[in-house]
């Protein structure tokens, strides 16, 4: 990623000291515990972005369902705590992220959860369902090819929840998604966050 200078989410080993932190979260009429330390993204807690998510997104049908750039894993442990019959992969380049996901996962006591590094992922695996808050401060370019890399692996009547805040280009992903042949519908819009309903054209 060429990012030296600043200790962010998106980096693979985050040089920060540890600090494990444990919050109770609810959300869509469920309780979650979820793992946090410095160098991931939520730090335990729930960012905005991630409930309005959670909290509006429909229900994914399916089997395989993916958490992409997992961060603590809220989204992955929502997912499989919402269906308990499918398998949750939760991916992230971050190994700590993947550490916090495995213990967030843990304190849930949750079996259907799959904490993977993306080179990790099978590479003939297709997803019923992909949510995702992503990365967006990595820049377009990156944005765009992490979305290239996924998307392409939904299933033919796959669906992806993508949640951004529309001073972060949310009209604007928006866009390109449909210039890459994908039907995109606005679901939902608060605090400024914008959740884009990606599927097939």
């Amino acid at each position: 990623m060429g990012m030296s200078t600043s200790d962010h989410y998106f980096t693979s080993q985050p040089s920060s000291a540890s600090a494990p932190t444990t919050h109770e979260v609810k959300v869509r009429n469920m309780k979650m515990l979820l793992a946090g330390d410095r160098g991931v993204f939520n730090q335990g807690d729930l960012d905005w972005g991630t409930r309005v998510l959670i909290e509006n997104a429909n229900v994914p049908t399916g089997g395989t369902l993916l958490d992409l750039g997992c961060g603590g894993g809220a989204i992955a442990v929502a997912l499989a705590m919402l269906r308990p019959d499918a398998t949750i992969w939760a991916v992230d380049i971050n190994e700590r992220a993947l550490d916090i996901t495995r213990t967030s996962v843990a304190l849930n006591k949750l079996t259907n959860v799959r904490t993977a590094l993306p080179s990790d992922v099978p590479s003939d695996l297709t997803f019923d369902a992909i949510w995702s808050n992503p990365p967006i401060r990595v820049g377009k370019e990156a944005l765009h090819q992490l979305l290239r890399e996924w998307l392409p692996r939904l299933t033919p009547n796959g669906a992806a929840d993508l949640v951004v805040h529309k001073n972060l280009g949310s009209d604007s992903l928006a866009k390109w998604l449909v210039s890459e042949g994908y039907t995109v519908a606005r679901q939902a819009s608060k605090q400024g966050y914008r959740v884009l309903h990606v599927t097939r054209a």
